[in-house]
């Protein structure tokens, strides 16, 4: 069977109560097996038998029975991983856009997503607004 993000998955758990030896191949490997092909074609059963011949062409070994707990650490160390990437992404689109409404707020604070520097900001969050209020 050709990996499939996430969507594989079930399908290997099942066969796998069921005593069933699972191959699950990378779909860069079929894919590159399916470039020695002359003719594009395209269908479930093209595809099929294309993961046929190749489970023959090649030496593949059945997939290792994982437990429970690791599929879930593995799940959450990348949700983890997602998760810092689109933090860091929404703290330099915040920096940027400060820098464009409020470019002298900056060296104000030593972290500028401290409780106060956060809180000020949502208060007054232009220049404008702070000189307005004193």
């Amino acid at each position: 069977m050709e990996a499939t993000g996430h969507y594989h998955s079930p399908v290997v758990q099942f066969l796998d109560e069921h005593q069933y030896v699972t191959i699950v191949i990378n779909p860069l490997i079929s894919f590159e097996a399916k470039k020695t092909n002359l003719r594009r074609v395209k269908t479930d059963a093209a595809d099929a038998f294309q993961l046929g011949m190749l489970f023959y062409k090649e030496e593949f070994e059945p997939i290792k029975k994982r437990g429970q707990h690791l599929m879930n650490l593995r799940y959450l160390t990348r949700q983890y991983d997602s998760l810092t990437g689109m933090y860091v992404q929404v703290k330099l689109q915040f920096q940027a856009i400060l820098d464009q409404v409020f470019p002298e707020y900056r060296g104000v604070f030593g972290d500028l997503y401290s409780k106060v520097s956060l809180k000020l900001l949502a208060k007054y969050s232009t220049s404008k607004d702070v000189l307005e209020m004193t």
